[in-house]
C-alpha cells in the first residue's frame, strides 16, 4: 500500500542560499540564534519548509529594519494555535513602530540636509567673496553605504 502523504520537501543550506542570496554562514547565525532549527543528515543541515518560510521572514524583516529580537517575537507567535490572528497583529504593531521611527528619521534627514545646503551656499559665497570662483569645485568624496542597523 503506497505512503497517502509524499515525503516533504527539504532544502539544502546551499539551495536556500542561492534563492535568498545571503551566506550559509548568515544561516548558521540564524540557527545559533534560535531563529531557524535545521534537521541535521550527519554532518548536513536539511531545511524544511517552515525553515524556508522562517526565514523568509527573517530576511524580509531584515530589510525593513527589524531587530532580530523583535523578528524573533514575531516567529515565535507562528506557534499558538489562532490562524495567525495574535502573529498578525503583534506584526502590524512592529510595523507601525517602524514608520513612526522612520517618519522621525525622515524628518531629521531633511533638516540636515537643509543645515548642510545653507553650507554650502554660505561657503560658496565666502569663496566668491575671497576671489576664489577660479578655484576647482571640491568634489563630495565617494562613499560606500552603510550597513549599520539603527
Amino acid at each position: 500500500m503506497p505512503d497517502p502523504q509524499p515525503p516533504a520537501r527539504t532544502f539544502s543550506i546551499r539551495q536556500l542560499c542561492l534563492e535568498f542570496t545571503c551566506t550559509p554562514r548568515a544561516l548558521r547565525f540564524y540557527e545559533d540564534k534560535g531563529l531557524l532549527s535545521p534537521a541535521r543528515n550527519g554532518q548536513n543541515r536539511v531545511y524544511s519548509y517552515r525553515d524556508r518560510a522562517r526565514l523568509q521572514l527573517i530576511l524580509g524583516g531584515k530589510r525593513l529594519g527589524l531587530a532580530l529580537a523583535e523578528i524573533r517575537e514575531i516567529l515565535d507567535l507562528y506557534e499558538i494555535n489562532d490562524g495567525g490572528a495574535l502573529q498578525a497583529a503583534e506584526t502590524l504593531r512592529k510595523f507601525r513602530e517602524r514608520i513612526v521611527d522612520l517618519e522621525q528619521r525622515k524628518i531629521e534627514i531633511a533638516r540636515q540636509i537643509e543645515e548642510l545646503q545653507i553650507g554650502c551656499a554660505a561657503m560658496e559665497r565666502r569663496l566668491a567673496e575671497a576671489g576664489a570662483e577660479h578655484a576647482p569645485s571640491p568634489r563630495p568624496s565617494p562613499r560606500r553605504p552603510s550597513n549599520r542597523a539603527h
